[in-house]
């Protein structure tokens, strides 16, 4: 057990006074009638009326006969006075506790046995201070939960980014911004929902635990069914399973789901993270640039008010349509040289120059897409489509249709991260055998990212027949890194993992 600060043992000494006078200080339940921010908003309607709220507090200053606090609940803070001869306690189940015998009133009750941090629910008239606040003048506090751990010194603020991330309900009873974030991000995925839905898509449950993880390259988390004597694998991506759906009739299908890839954390990567992935039948990826386009630009526009957005003191514009580019002709142009034709010693001697991570173990073929990162993709600051890269980072999209080598797929950047990846989705089932087949040879090869077996039930599916499609994935922790202006994935994570204290 951590050790506990010395006010804890005050806090425990208070708990059992109250306990003393009959007080129930955990009770089951409390009506409550309004929000703080409801009452500021509608002041005038609810003004001189009684109120019921209930919430943390996080203040109390005391001026003789009166002490004023401000009580926190979900949607904000709101005043609170407490006066003598006005304000009464009640036990928790709803009865008046007679003070007399204690030697106590209401605001000495609150003085001695209410602490900042405390959960407490307020019976109370509304009206305006001398100074304009409006305040709910308490006729009766209960103490709903006894904080026993205080608060921070500056309630206002939590600073130690780590204890942020270990303590996150601390983070949010303190920090108002990490409090919107979070409830931001719940919003935006709302946002995200709605405008697919509106547009026709279905969204389906994929399994999290794989026999044969597949839809991108990374090196999963493995587990093991008691049930199934079986291993199986978390996700890192629901891309085949969808594309089931396609072949088994459904045309507009998508899912927004945590996916798990064992592998590093910075700024920008977690092992555990949220996409939305769709397929539309039909499609290719051309159809998915404007739908992109569109979906972004609403988005942007419904969360932010506006299509410009301010990030990192930088504006970006996401009204369409938006900058495309060439993968390789940008790659070469930034490199100073034809990139594809460099031998792998050649290329490994540029990836170090470019201070590319890994570079020395990295497989020749991942080389390039991590020497294209650090020269083109970490310059890209309004939103960019990459377009047609290497056939041999595609396993799953179609063969371009007049490009030799390459893949109709794109990649969509915005301040230098990837957003989106979209391809015109790979459907003849022989191209898509010998596709695997050449990633069973690169995980021969030592690739511990590539799955060891093809994915026959995945390949059967396509021998019965999977439309003409397009299929995209959204990162949804960056995009709401976008909209809310974090730096760090790790800060619209609500409960990031971290290293256990030694």
């Amino acid at each position: 057990m951590e050790r506990r600060p010395e006010e804890y043992n005050e806090r425990i000494k208070k708990l059992k006074i109250l306990k003393e006078m009959g007080i129930e200080p955990y009770p089951y339940r409390f009506e409550v009638s309004h929000s703080a921010t409801t009452l500021k908003e509608k002041f005038e309607e609810y003004q001189g009326e009684e109120v019921k709220i209930a919430g943390r507090l996080i203040s109390k200053r005391v001026f003789g006969k009166l002490i004023f606090s401000h009580l926190r609940d979900m949607s904000g803070d709101i005043q609170i006075a407490f006066e003598r001869g006005v304000t009464s306690v009640e036990d928790g189940k709803g009865n008046p506790l007679n003070l007399e015998p204690f030697r106590l009133d209401g605001t000495k009750f609150v003085k001695r046995y209410v602490d900042i941090g405390d959960i407490v629910g307020i019976r109370g008239i509304l009206f305006k201070t001398k100074t304009g606040e409006i305040t709910v003048k308490a006729h009766s506090i209960t103490i709903l939960s006894k904080g026993l751990l205080p608060l921070p010194e500056k309630w206002h603020g939590l600073k130690d980014v780590e204890l942020k991330y270990r303590q996150r309900y601390l983070d949010l009873i303190v920090n108002q911004s990490s409090r919107q974030i979070a409830l931001k991000r719940s919003k935006i995925i709302q946002t995200i929902r709605k405008i697919f839905d509106e547009e026709g898509f279905i969204e389906f449950e994929t399994p999290t635990l794989q026999p044969i993880y597949g839809g991108g390259f990374a090196k999963p988390f493995e587990t093991y069914a008691e049930a199934l004597d079986s291993k199986l694998y978390l996700r890192i991506s629901d891309e085949l399973y969808l594309k089931r759906l396609l072949v088994g009739g459904f045309d507009k299908v998508y899912e927004i789901c945590k996916d798990y890839r064992n592998e590093g954390i910075d700024r920008l990567h977690y092992p555990e993270f949220t996409m939305l992935e769709a397929y539309i039948a039909y499609w290719d990826y051309n159809d998915l640039i404007k739908f992109t386009e569109d979906f972004l630009a609403r988005l942007v526009k419904e969360t932010v008010g506006d299509y410009t957005l301010h990030y990192m003191g930088k504006k970006i514009s996401f009204k369409p349509p938006f900058r495309r580019i060439d993968y390789r002709e940008s790659l070469n142009e930034k490199a100073g040289k034809d990139v594809f034709t460099l031998t792998e010693g050649e290329l490994r001697e540029l990836a170090q120059k470019c201070e590319v991570r890994g570079w020395e173990k990295a497989p020749y073929h991942k080389l390039i897409d991590k020497i294209f990162d650090r020269l083109v993709g970490d310059e890209l600051m309004d939103p960019t489509f990459v377009m047609d890269h290497p056939i041999f980072l595609s396993p799953l999209a179609k063969r371009h249709r007049s490009k030799e080598g390459t893949v109709e797929r794109f990649e969509l950047y915005i301040y230098g991260m990837e957003i989106a990846n979209a391809f015109s989705e790979l459907n003849d089932p022989l191209d898509q055998r010998e596709r695997f087949n050449e990633l069973v040879r690169l995980r021969e090869g030592g690739d511990e990212e590539i799955p060891g077996d093809l994915d026959e039930d995945f390949l059967r599916a396509l021998e019965y027949g999977m439309p003409p499609a397009g299929g995209i994935g959204i990162g949804i922790d960056r995009l709401v890194m976008l909209l809310t202006g974090q730096d760090s994935i790790r800060d619209v994570i609500l409960f990031p993992q971290l290293r256990p204290k030694a």
